[in-house]
Protein backbone atom coordinates (compact mmCIF):
# COMPACT_ATOMS: atom_id res chain seq x y z
CA UNK A 1 0.00 0.00 0.00
CA UNK A 2 2.83 2.38 1.10
CA UNK A 3 3.99 1.62 -2.73
CA UNK A 4 1.45 2.29 -4.49
CA UNK A 5 0.76 5.56 -2.74
CA UNK A 6 4.48 6.84 -3.15
CA UNK A 7 3.67 5.89 -6.92
CA UNK A 8 0.98 8.09 -6.95
CA UNK A 9 2.56 10.70 -5.41
CA UNK A 10 4.93 11.08 -7.80
CA UNK A 11 2.62 10.87 -10.50
CA UNK A 12 0.28 13.73 -8.83
CA UNK A 13 3.75 15.70 -8.70
CA UNK A 14 5.55 14.94 -11.88
CA UNK A 15 1.31 15.99 -13.50
CA UNK A 16 1.69 19.63 -11.48
CA UNK A 17 5.15 20.15 -12.94
CA UNK A 18 4.09 19.50 -16.53
CA UNK A 19 1.07 22.06 -15.61
CA UNK A 20 3.31 24.46 -14.51
CA UNK A 21 5.63 23.86 -16.91
CA UNK A 22 2.92 24.25 -19.44
CA UNK A 23 0.90 27.69 -18.04
CA UNK A 24 4.71 29.25 -18.19
CA UNK A 25 4.87 28.51 -21.62
CA UNK A 26 1.33 29.43 -22.24
CA UNK A 27 2.14 32.87 -20.79
CA UNK A 28 5.28 33.59 -22.52
CA UNK A 29 4.20 32.93 -25.87
CA UNK A 30 1.46 35.19 -25.44
CA UNK A 31 3.98 37.60 -24.19
CA UNK A 32 5.35 36.85 -27.96
CA UNK A 33 2.63 37.71 -29.46
CA UNK A 34 1.76 40.79 -28.02
CA UNK A 35 5.07 42.14 -28.12
CA UNK A 36 5.23 41.07 -31.86
CA UNK A 37 1.81 43.08 -32.46
CA UNK A 38 3.04 46.24 -30.62
CA UNK A 39 2.81 49.49 -32.51
CA UNK A 40 6.02 51.28 -33.00
CA UNK A 41 6.24 54.48 -34.77
CA UNK A 42 8.60 54.04 -38.31
CA UNK A 43 9.56 56.74 -41.25
CA UNK A 44 8.12 56.19 -44.66
CA UNK A 45 8.06 58.18 -47.90
CA UNK A 46 6.11 60.89 -48.31
CA UNK A 47 6.59 60.82 -51.58
CA UNK A 48 8.67 58.67 -54.38
CA UNK A 49 12.28 59.17 -53.32
CA UNK A 50 14.92 58.74 -56.79
CA UNK A 51 17.64 56.75 -56.47
CA UNK A 52 20.88 59.26 -56.22
CA UNK A 53 18.77 61.59 -53.91
CA UNK A 54 20.80 62.47 -50.97
CA UNK A 55 19.64 61.84 -47.37
CA UNK A 56 19.62 66.04 -46.93
CA UNK A 57 17.74 66.26 -49.74
CA UNK A 58 15.01 63.81 -47.93
CA UNK A 59 15.32 65.59 -45.00
CA UNK A 60 15.35 69.08 -46.30
CA UNK A 61 12.55 68.10 -49.00
CA UNK A 62 10.42 66.73 -46.35
CA UNK A 63 10.21 63.46 -47.92
CA UNK A 64 9.48 61.54 -44.70
CA UNK A 65 6.43 61.04 -42.51
CA UNK A 66 5.85 59.13 -39.99
CA UNK A 67 4.38 55.77 -39.55
CA UNK A 68 2.63 53.57 -36.86
CA UNK A 69 2.81 49.70 -37.94
CA UNK A 70 3.22 46.91 -35.78
CA UNK A 71 6.16 46.00 -35.03
CA UNK A 72 6.31 42.54 -36.82
CA UNK A 73 5.66 44.58 -39.86
CA UNK A 74 9.00 46.28 -39.47
CA UNK A 75 11.14 45.89 -42.52
CA UNK A 76 15.00 45.50 -42.20
CA UNK A 77 17.00 48.47 -41.33
CA UNK A 78 13.92 50.45 -40.93
CA UNK A 79 14.49 53.75 -39.72
CA UNK A 80 12.94 56.02 -36.89
CA UNK A 81 14.98 59.41 -37.10
CA UNK A 82 15.93 61.61 -39.79
CA UNK A 83 19.47 62.00 -38.99
CA UNK A 84 19.92 58.15 -39.84
CA UNK A 85 20.19 59.41 -43.62
CA UNK A 86 22.30 62.47 -43.44
CA UNK A 87 25.43 61.17 -44.62
CA UNK A 88 23.96 58.81 -47.22
CA UNK A 89 22.68 59.07 -50.83
CA UNK A 90 19.80 56.91 -52.09
CA UNK A 91 20.99 53.57 -53.87
CA UNK A 92 17.27 52.50 -55.07
CA UNK A 93 14.04 53.97 -55.94
CA UNK A 94 11.81 54.05 -52.45
CA UNK A 95 8.26 54.49 -53.50
CA UNK A 96 5.48 56.59 -51.68
CA UNK A 97 3.87 55.13 -48.41
CA UNK A 98 7.14 52.77 -48.33
CA UNK A 99 9.31 52.14 -44.95
CA UNK A 100 12.52 53.93 -45.33
CA UNK A 101 15.26 51.30 -44.50
CA UNK A 102 19.19 52.34 -44.76
CA UNK A 103 19.71 49.09 -46.70
CA UNK A 104 18.54 51.48 -49.64
CA UNK A 105 20.76 54.13 -48.69
CA UNK A 106 24.94 54.09 -48.93
CA UNK A 107 27.09 56.44 -48.20
CA UNK A 108 28.64 59.00 -51.30
CA UNK A 109 31.89 57.55 -51.48
CA UNK A 110 30.71 54.02 -52.69
CA UNK A 111 28.43 56.01 -55.59
CA UNK A 112 31.10 57.22 -57.01
CA UNK A 113 30.50 59.37 -59.57
CA UNK A 114 26.60 59.22 -59.38
CA UNK A 115 26.54 60.98 -55.97
CA UNK A 116 27.59 63.78 -57.72
CA UNK A 117 25.07 64.12 -60.90
CA UNK A 118 21.12 64.52 -60.53
CA UNK A 119 18.26 65.91 -61.63
CA UNK A 120 19.51 66.89 -65.54
CA UNK A 121 23.18 66.92 -64.82
CA UNK A 122 25.14 64.16 -66.72
CA UNK A 123 28.19 62.63 -67.19
CA UNK A 124 30.33 62.84 -70.16
CA UNK A 125 32.95 61.27 -70.96
CA UNK A 126 35.28 63.43 -73.25
CA UNK A 127 38.67 61.87 -75.46
CA UNK A 128 41.43 63.92 -76.69
CA UNK A 129 45.35 64.73 -76.82
CA UNK A 130 46.55 65.79 -73.48
CA UNK A 131 47.27 69.30 -74.36
CA UNK A 132 43.55 69.81 -75.30
CA UNK A 133 43.07 68.07 -71.76
CA UNK A 134 44.79 69.74 -69.90
CA UNK A 135 46.44 66.57 -68.72
CA UNK A 136 49.05 66.54 -65.59
CA UNK A 137 47.12 69.78 -64.91
CA UNK A 138 43.72 69.07 -64.30
CA UNK A 139 42.08 67.35 -61.37
CA UNK A 140 38.91 66.40 -60.21
CA UNK A 141 37.03 69.17 -58.83
CA UNK A 142 38.21 71.75 -61.24
CA UNK A 143 35.89 73.93 -63.40
CA UNK A 144 36.71 74.21 -66.86
CA UNK A 145 35.23 76.05 -69.85
CA UNK A 146 34.95 74.19 -73.48
CA UNK A 147 36.76 76.53 -76.55
CA UNK A 148 35.79 75.52 -79.80
CA UNK A 149 36.56 76.17 -83.53
CA UNK A 150 34.44 75.27 -86.34
CA UNK A 151 33.91 76.27 -90.23
CA UNK A 152 30.84 78.18 -91.59
CA UNK A 153 30.64 77.85 -95.19
CA UNK A 154 29.81 81.34 -96.61
CA UNK A 155 27.56 81.20 -99.84
CA UNK A 156 27.40 78.79 -102.47
CA UNK A 157 30.52 79.73 -104.10
CA UNK A 158 32.43 81.36 -100.38
CA UNK A 159 35.06 80.01 -98.75
CA UNK A 160 34.92 78.55 -95.28
CA UNK A 161 35.08 80.59 -92.62
CA UNK A 162 36.63 79.82 -89.50
CA UNK A 163 34.68 80.57 -86.37
CA UNK A 164 35.99 80.53 -82.64
CA UNK A 165 34.31 80.59 -79.52
CA UNK A 166 33.61 80.10 -75.44
CA UNK A 167 30.87 76.87 -75.89
CA UNK A 168 30.66 76.15 -72.75
CA UNK A 169 31.50 77.49 -69.10
CA UNK A 170 31.97 76.19 -65.72
CA UNK A 171 32.09 72.86 -66.14
CA UNK A 172 33.30 70.75 -63.32
CA UNK A 173 35.57 67.90 -63.73
CA UNK A 174 34.63 64.38 -62.45
CA UNK A 175 37.31 62.66 -63.10
CA UNK A 176 41.00 63.54 -64.61
CA UNK A 177 43.12 62.41 -67.27
CA UNK A 178 45.67 60.25 -66.33
CA UNK A 179 48.57 62.48 -64.78
CA UNK A 180 45.83 64.95 -63.53
CA UNK A 181 46.81 66.98 -60.65
CA UNK A 182 49.20 69.80 -59.98
CA UNK A 183 52.89 69.02 -60.68
CA UNK A 184 52.31 65.78 -62.14
CA UNK A 185 53.28 64.36 -65.24
CA UNK A 186 51.61 63.17 -67.98
CA UNK A 187 51.62 58.89 -68.10
CA UNK A 188 50.32 58.13 -71.47
CA UNK A 189 53.07 59.55 -73.26
CA UNK A 190 52.91 61.09 -77.04
CA UNK A 191 49.71 62.37 -78.41
CA UNK A 192 47.76 58.74 -77.20
CA UNK A 193 44.48 59.64 -76.59
CA UNK A 194 43.11 60.19 -73.17
CA UNK A 195 39.55 60.57 -71.04
CA UNK A 196 38.23 63.36 -68.55
CA UNK A 197 34.77 63.19 -67.47
CA UNK A 198 32.72 66.10 -67.26
CA UNK A 199 29.90 67.20 -65.62
CA UNK A 200 27.50 68.77 -67.78
CA UNK A 201 23.69 69.49 -68.31
CA UNK A 202 21.04 67.36 -70.67
CA UNK A 203 20.93 71.05 -72.65
CA UNK A 204 24.84 71.43 -72.97
CA UNK A 205 25.95 67.62 -73.67
CA UNK A 206 24.37 68.50 -76.83
CA UNK A 207 26.80 71.67 -77.63
CA UNK A 208 29.76 69.48 -76.38
CA UNK A 209 28.84 66.21 -78.78
CA UNK A 210 28.42 68.70 -81.54
CA UNK A 211 31.76 70.38 -81.35
CA UNK A 212 33.43 66.90 -80.84
CA UNK A 213 32.11 65.71 -83.76
CA UNK A 214 32.12 69.02 -86.59
CA UNK A 215 35.16 71.16 -85.10
CA UNK A 216 37.90 71.42 -82.42
CA UNK A 217 37.97 72.14 -79.39
CA UNK A 218 40.36 72.94 -76.00
CA UNK A 219 39.76 72.75 -72.32
CA UNK A 220 40.80 75.89 -70.27
CA UNK A 221 40.72 75.63 -66.83
CA UNK A 222 39.22 78.14 -64.32
CA UNK A 223 40.80 79.76 -61.38
CA UNK A 224 39.79 78.05 -58.49
CA UNK A 225 37.80 81.00 -56.36
CA UNK A 226 36.25 84.26 -57.52
CA UNK A 227 35.78 83.40 -61.46
CA UNK A 228 34.82 85.84 -63.58
CA UNK A 229 33.04 85.91 -67.47
CA UNK A 230 33.99 88.50 -70.25
CA UNK A 231 30.86 88.74 -72.48
CA UNK A 232 30.67 86.35 -75.11
CA UNK A 233 32.31 87.21 -78.41
CA UNK A 234 33.21 85.52 -81.55
CA UNK A 235 36.70 85.59 -83.46
CA UNK A 236 36.64 85.23 -86.77
CA UNK A 237 39.35 86.29 -89.85
CA UNK A 238 37.60 90.38 -89.28
CA UNK A 239 38.12 90.44 -86.21
CA UNK A 240 41.46 89.04 -86.19
CA UNK A 241 42.74 91.42 -88.32
CA UNK A 242 41.29 94.39 -86.73
CA UNK A 243 40.60 94.07 -82.83
CA UNK A 244 43.47 95.49 -80.81
CA UNK A 245 44.90 99.20 -79.88
CA UNK A 246 44.25 101.84 -82.32
CA UNK A 247 41.96 99.42 -84.36
CA UNK A 248 38.25 99.70 -85.16
CA UNK A 249 36.43 97.46 -82.88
Amino acid sequence: MNYRAKNIGIAVALAALAAILTSAYVVNYKRHVQRGEGKVTVLVAARDIPAGTSGADVVGRKMLTQQTVPRKAVVAGAISSPDQLAQYVATQDVYQGEQVSTRRFAPPTEQGIRSQIKGTQRAYELAGDPNSLLAGTLKAGDHVDVVGNWSVKQGNNGNDRAITRVVLRNILVLRAPLGGGAGSTVTSGGDKSQNVQLRVTDVEVQKLFWIEKNGSWHLTLRPPVNSVDSGNTIQEVDTMFFDGPGRRP
